[in-house]
């Protein structure tokens, strides 16, 4: 039998509720999305409770370059489906 997820409920770290194999909507072709426009700025006004700390969380281990490989937290998500130029990016 399939192991139960758990619904991640005030969880805003993307690391920890990948590696607890929580729910999770797919919103990593943000970065695509990031990726394709040309803005040097970018806004997030979303309201209370609508995700913008998940999010940013999933952008930091994307972009950010460390000494831990992050591409495992990607792993099935549709940003790995989207292609090399756009993984390129990782890390």
């Amino acid at each position: 039998m399939d192991e139960i997820r758990k619904v991640p409920i005030g969880t805003e770290d993307f690391k920890k509720l990948r590696q607890r194999n929580c729910y999770y909507v797919d919103k990593t072709l943000l970065i695509k999305e990031f990726l394709d426009t040309s803005a040097e700025v970018s806004l997030f006004a979303r309201p209370r409770r609508f995700g913008k700390t998940l999010n940013m969380s999933m952008l930091k281990y994307f972009f950010e370059k460390s000494e831990e490989n992050n591409a495992y937290l990607f792993e099935g998500l549709h940003i790995s489906g989207a292609g090399e130029r756009y993984l390129a990016h990782m890390g």
